[in-house]
């Protein structure tokens, strides 16, 4: 969190955030690279993680999610720039352990944004329940 590649991560992702454009331009570039890397395994789950956020900032910036606070979205948009660059605090060209940063970013993510994850999760699930009566 104190490096200087998230630090850098961290300052883009306001004008990102502010941005639908650079918000679906991130959530595209993210949906790249976890199709390219491919994570098996153990690593499924924190692919399945990545997903969320990109399905969290793809609803913000169109507009169909608006419960997100600015500053849990602001952290969403640096950890994707930050797991989106190939340069960071561990290249991700290192087989295995250059992920390993990107892994530990997201985890931190999800404990510091566990409310706000929550009720992201429960808002898409309702959102995909069929009402019948």
């Amino acid at each position: 969190m104190k490096s200087v590649f998230f630090k850098k991560a961290t300052g883009k992702a306001g004008k990102y955030a502010g941005n639908t454009a650079k918000l679906f331009d991130l959530a595209k570039q993210a949906m790249g690279k976890l199709n390219t890397v491919g994570f098996a395994g153990n690593m499924a789950e924190f692919q399945n993680s990545v997903g969320l956020l990109i399905r969290m900032i793809r609803a913000c910036a169109s507009g169909e999610y608006k419960s997100l606070p600015w500053k849990s979205l602001v952290s969403i948009v640096a950890v994707l720039i930050y797991f989106v660059s190939p340069i960071d605090i561990i290249p991700d060209f290192l087989p295995v352990i250059g992920i390993t940063d990107d892994v530990a970013l997201v985890i931190w993510l999800f404990k510091s944004l566990s409310g706000d994850i929550a009720k992201f999760s429960e808002w898409e699930k309702s959102k995909k329940t069929i009402n019948i009566g």
